[in-house]
């Protein structure tokens, strides 16, 4: 036993035990995230209670089964449940999904199992996915087309094509609203800053007027028109409407404009269900959020994201590879290079939200301020670069991350034998070139490596764009078709605010609670992707120049 002490045995098993722990764990996480999201998809069964009120009266429930938990009988009774006959120690509660919120208020309730009378799974009940109020359950009982009760034998088929026809008219006047709509607001509020400037400079004269003037009423009477057009398609999406018996038998009408789909969860087979479990996981990540980010989907959470790790990953990789190069090839070794070390390694554990302090008092207000000064005085008070932008938070994070670069880079540089430097001087290349075509080269994989730690650290951080750019709700995209069609002043929405604010801003926590794992493992998936994509570049730059290193 001693030898095998001795042999260091024992701390191989142990160093390989933690890792795999270790590993297990991080798997474990991930695929309770994955499980816990992606099944808020999968179409649940919808059951019918009969149930019994403590006071006698026997009511009728309809729902989904959230969630599951064993209660003691005694915390209930001190809460002052009371039971007909003893339950035992323990009874089981069921935390029930109405929907329908507008008419039950709350659209979650518990329910004991000891007050359940009976409970099965009505095949002809349908839920309602709806652009407000959450999710409706009920009975299809007929389709009014334009005020007229239809009289029909299969109701489910002609409130499908109802439906499909609403929404596509939807859908023409949200793209009109935001392409053809939205370019011509653009280019007005464009008219309006021209005006502004040419009376800054003293420029505007009355032909200058005319000129703008008549631009602007050839926009105002283009907008008109769309105008016309977007109300039309409106008018149409809502000429329709459904009614529904609900769970207090009573007939509800809803207006097909506000109704996104129909699903029959409890006739679907699994092909089906698996269906449409790929279309509600679609719908996830090419939709706009509603509901205050409770309902729909995260299209610009996630293209927010993407786009500000891209930006900060192309701002801080020269300024680092810069810095570390300078550091390891020109610099002197001497004291102060050895503090420049120590105060680059130190900034590497500076907590976050003290960058985005700093990003919001020299980026925006300091920087951004000037830059509004010098050339948008026409768009002042309002700010232009002077708020919170997706370019501040760029460069707050490039910030955050280049000690990270710089450390990468410079194990790199210092991997590479002083034989090969001396060899490309001694033939005759300076010192620039020996750089560039053959030390920068056999560095680009430590180079990619940095990166990848940048964009991991990047992606995940929230607290400093909180204060530099994230908003809950983005109105436009930091990228459209109208010039310069990249906006870097806009602030926009990433993945990881989105989290915060459902998990924990949000006024309905059980609605929101699934919308948390989806956009959770969702933003895991993009963080991965994003590493994957740098591993990829990293693997092939470390072959291509591999013969470098011979």
């Amino acid at each position: 036993m001693g030898n095998w002490f001795k042999s260091g045995s024992p701390w191989v098993w142990m160093t390989g035990g933690a890792v795999s722990i270790s590993l297990i764990a991080v798997l474990g996480l991930l695929l309770m995230i994955a499980w816990r999201g992606l099944s808020y998809f999968w179409p649940a069964e919808i059951y019918q209670w009969e149930m019994k009120a403590p006071e006698g009266q026997v009511y009728t429930l309809i729902g989904e089964i959230y969630d599951t938990e064993e209660v003691p009988t005694e915390q209930l009774e001190s809460a002052g449940h009371v039971f007909a006959t003893s339950p035992g120690e323990s009874v089981t509660r069921y935390l029930v999904k109405t929907g329908n919120r507008e008419f039950v208020g709350l659209d979650f309730r518990w329910i004991l199992a000891t007050d359940i009378v009976s409970r099965h799974q009505p095949e002809d009940i349908a839920v309602i996915e709806r652009t407000k109020n959450g999710d409706f359950y009920g009975y299809p009982v007929a389709v009014v087309e334009n005020g007229k009760r239809l009289e029909l034998d299969d109701v489910e088929t002609s409130l499908d094509s109802h439906v499909d026809r609403a929404v596509e008219l939807n859908n023409q006047a949200v793209r009109l609203q935001k392409s053809e709509i939205g370019s011509i607001n653009y280019a007005l509020e464009k008219l309006r800053l021209q005006e502004r400037r040419y009376e800054l400079d003293g420029e505007l004269t009355e032909a200058k007027k005319t000129e703008l003037a008549a631009q602007a009423a050839s926009l105002q009477a283009d907008y008109l028109v769309l105008e016309k057009q977007f109300f039309a398609f409106r008018s149409e999406a809502a000429r329709d409407s459904v009614i529904f018996k609900d769970m207090r038998n009573q007939e509800v009408t809803l207006k097909l404009d506000t109704i996104l789909d129909v699903t029959y969860s409890n006739r679907l087979s699994v092909v089906s269900k698996l269906g449409h479990w790929f279309v509600g996981v679609g719908r996830f990540v090419s939709d706009d959020p509603r509901e205050a980010n409770t309902e729909g989907g995260v299209f610009p959470a996630i293209f927010g994201t993407v786009f500000m790790v891209m930006l900060m990953a192309v701002i801080v990789t020269p300024f680092g590879v810069v810095a570390a190069i300078y550091l390891h090839e020109y610099a002197k070794k001497g004291p102060v290079t050895k503090m420049i070390r120590i105060a680059v390694i130190n900034l590497a554990g500076v907590p976050s939200i003290v960058y985005g302090v700093f990003g919001l008092g020299f980026f925006v207000y300091m920087f951004g301020g000037t830059l509004d000064q010098l050339f948008y005085p026409e768009a002042l008070p309002a700010p232009t670069f002077g708020s919170p932008g997706v370019i501040w938070s760029a460069l707050t994070l490039a910030i955050l991350t280049l000690p990270v670069v710089i450390v990468s880079t410079e194990e790199g540089l210092s991997r590479i034998p002083s034989s090969v430097r001396q060899g490309s001087l001694a033939l005759g290349a300076t010192k620039a070139e020996t750089l560039w075509r053959i030390i920068i080269p056999m560095a680009s994989p430590a180079i990619m490596t940095g990166l990848i730690l940048a964009v991991a650290r990047a992606a995940g951080e929230v607290a400093p764009l909180m204060l530099v750019g994230v908003v809950k709700l983005a109105p436009t995209l930091p990228v459209d078709m109208n010039f310069p069609f990249v906006h870097l002043e806009r602030k926009f929405m990433h993945l990881g605010f989105h989290i915060y604010d459902v998990g924990f801003q949000s006024p309905n926590v059980e609605a929101a609670r699934p919308l948390v794992y989806a956009t959770s493992f969702l933003l895991v998936s993009v963080i991965v992707s994003l590493n994957l994509t740098a591993i990829a570049v990293r693997n092939h730059l470390r072959e291509k120049y591999r013969s470098l290193e011979h």
